[in-house]
């Protein structure tokens, strides 16, 4: 198999770079992990959403780089299709992508908000109405899948792309003490014990860099 690296920024603060750890674990691709230099400018910029693009993580495949968690994610699922990172069905797939590209492109308001602090809790966080708006939305999708397709992940008993893109979300309620109905809440408990992000956050606790904004 060829040689892969994934670049991150940040275990702790990186929802993105938790997204492409999660895809490369979905596919059976064995990668070296590279964080940035952390005084990194570009990757503190985007950690701080102040940039105009998302550049990391990068995965590098085969002479092959590519950035955009969605892009990582197609790239790997037409590479890897023995891992089927997508449902099985056609209307299973199309519903898949629906989803996580509304995760991919949407839900500003929660991600400003409640920004990915895996060492973190915040008990009692007062949630405004913008993000409320998010949550919701989100929740219904939850809801939609597990209820369609008997959970414990989105689309049944294996986690697709789907997963991977919502499970930071799952580490930002948890973060942040979010009210959840009880099928939210549950599936937020089956992500939070998924073995790869159990890994990755083994790995946050560790890093050392703090950046004060998002700890606040």
């Amino acid at each position: 198999m060829a040689s892969a690296t994934l670049f991150i920024s940040s275990r702790n603060y990186s929802s993105w770079s938790l997204r492409g750890w999660l895809l490369t674990r979905l596919a059976g691709l064995a990668v070296t992990v590279q964080r940035v230099a952390p005084d990194h400018q570009g990757a503190r910029l985007e950690l701080l959403m102040r940039a105009s693009s998302i550049l990391l993580p990068t995965l590098v495949h085969d002479g092959i780089s590519l950035w955009d968690t969605l892009a990582i994610a197609e790239y790997l699922n037409e590479t890897f299709p023995e891992a089927q990172m997508y449902p099985r069905g056609r209307a299973e797939r199309a519903r898949a992508r629906s989803i996580s590209g509304e995760m991919h492109s949407g839900f500003e308001a929660l991600r400003s908000s409640l920004p990915m602090n895996l060492r973190r809790r915040v008990p009692g966080f007062a949630v405004w109405s913008g993000v409320q708006a998010d949550i919701d939305r989100i929740g219904a999708i939850w809801r939609d899948c597990l209820g369609m397709f008997g959970g414990p992940y989105l689309f049944g008993a294996a986690p697709t792309i789907a997963d991977a893109m919502y499970a930071p979300v799952a580490t930002r309620y948890v973060t942040y003490d979010v009210k959840l109905d009880p099928v939210s809440s549950l599936y937020v408990d089956t992500i939070m014990a998924w073995s790869p992000l159990r890994a990755w956050m083994d790995e946050a606790l560790s890093e050392p860099e703090e950046i004060e904004e998002l700890d606040i």
